[in-house]
């Protein structure tokens, strides 16, 4: 069973020519279930930043402490 998490980043992040700022909240449904959307090595996290914004999570060195997230279930 799936959960739904909302990801917002606490702070504007700039790292290696990327820009991470608090607007880029994204909404992720982990592929278990789990309290945690970051157990997989944020691995929907990534995609949905990829995906929406065009933001290399990975590039930008962005770890858990960099993000609050709420889950919506």
């Amino acid at each position: 069973m799936s959960k739904v998490f909302r990801v917002t980043p606490k702070r504007v992040k700039r790292t290696n020519g990327t820009v991470l700022t608090p607007e880029m909240e994204v909404t992720v449904t982990t592929q278990q279930h789990t309290t945690d959307p970051f157990y997989n090595g944020a691995k929907e996290i990534k995609d949905a930043y990829m995906r929406l914004y065009g933001f290399d999570y990975q590039k930008a060195c962005c770890s858990k402490n960099d993000f609050e997230f709420k889950k919506l279930d």
